[in-house]
């Protein structure tokens, strides 16, 4: 578990992310931010792209402990629970589209491919056709950006609508 400090700079260095941008955001604005100097954020994280991959892997495990760990089930109930886990990880979503390039140098590009391939399979078995994979694309990638259009909005205002769009685009 990160210490206080640790998790108190990746909160902020998140936040910031988010509004400015990864590579607009320097590690002196993250430590002027948190009252503390840059040498002391370097005890905690080697460079910004440490800090960076640190408020990422989160995501990144829990993906792809979501893909790995689920058989095949309830399309709906797989659906609630995608939802959930990415609404979790929203702000990282946000910071993540507000620089794109973060995705190029976290390797992040193949594994979401990945991800979502393998949450088609979850969805709608190994024999899919194109129309199929085109309304799983339009499904997930709608929920992934409800979580970042909505961010700001309790998630119980979000998920049901989100969830029931997704379940009809997949003809479910």
């Amino acid at each position: 578990m990160p210490s206080d400090t640790k998790a108190r700079i990746q909160a902020v260095a998140r936040e910031l992310f988010a509004e400015q941008g990864v590579r607009n955001t320097s590690l002196r604005q993250i430590s002027d931010r948190l009252g503390i100097t840059k040498p002391a954020l370097y005890y905690h994280f080697a460079s910004r792209e440490d800090l960076v991959r640190s408020i990422v892997q989160p995501l990144i495990d829990d993906h792809d402990r979501f893909v790995t760990a689920r058989g095949p089930g309830d399309p709906r109930e797989l659906l609630e629970d995608y939802f959930e886990m990415i609404w979790r990880h929203r702000q990282v979503f946000v910071m993540v589209l507000n620089d794109l390039a973060t995705l190029g140098q976290l390797d992040l590009t193949d594994r979401l491919f990945d991800w979502r391939r393998r949450l088609v399979g979850l969805l709608l078995g190994a024999d899919v056709t194109q129309e199929q994979r085109i309304r799983a694309t339009v499904a997930l990638g709608g929920m992934s950006d409800c979580t970042v259009e909505y961010a700001g909005l309790p998630i119980e205002e979000v998920k049901p609508t989100a969830v029931h769009a997704a379940a009809a685009a997949l003809g479910l």
